[in-house]
């Protein structure tokens, strides 16, 4: 019974003071210790992401941030087979973000790669991108 007791007051001290989760909707994070700037790209449609994702790169570079986390999902609830006009693999930001990033000059001159994120950060539902130096 004591166990329970304390579970009780951790749950009504925890939904009191629920500060050290972190807000997905909070859209700009950062890793100081290793200068990694995350974003997530969840409910952004493709002209959305693309216009963030170029504006993230941009700033970052400016910003001297070596490496961006791109949080895109792995694209699971876009299999859109309903419009002969789509297609599901169109639809998956992981599958159109970085060929827009090797498609658009001004980011893709400051790109030294793009790659699926480790397992730890994401795996295939993140992109792992590192910038040039600033010269």
């Amino acid at each position: 019974m004591k166990n329970k007791n304390k579970d009780l007051e951790d749950w009504i001290e925890f939904i009191k003071n629920p500060g050290h989760l972190q807000d997905k909707d909070k859209t700009e994070t950062t890793s100081q210790k290793k200068k990694i700037f995350v974003f997530d790209l969840h409910g952004y449609t493709l002209e959305g992401a693309n216009t963030k994702v170029k504006k993230i790169i941009l700033d970052c570079y400016q910003k001297n941030y070596k490496n961006i986390l791109l949080v895109t999902g792995k694209g699971l609830h876009s299999n859109r087979q309903d419009n002969v006009f789509s297609s599901k693999d169109f639809n998956k930001l992981k599958n159109t973000v970085p060929d827009f990033i090797k498609n658009n000059e001004d980011v893709s001159s400051i790109i030294k790669s793009i790659k699926t994120a480790s397992k730890e950060m994401g795996g295939e539902g993140a992109l792992y991108i590192t910038l040039k130096s600033k010269v």
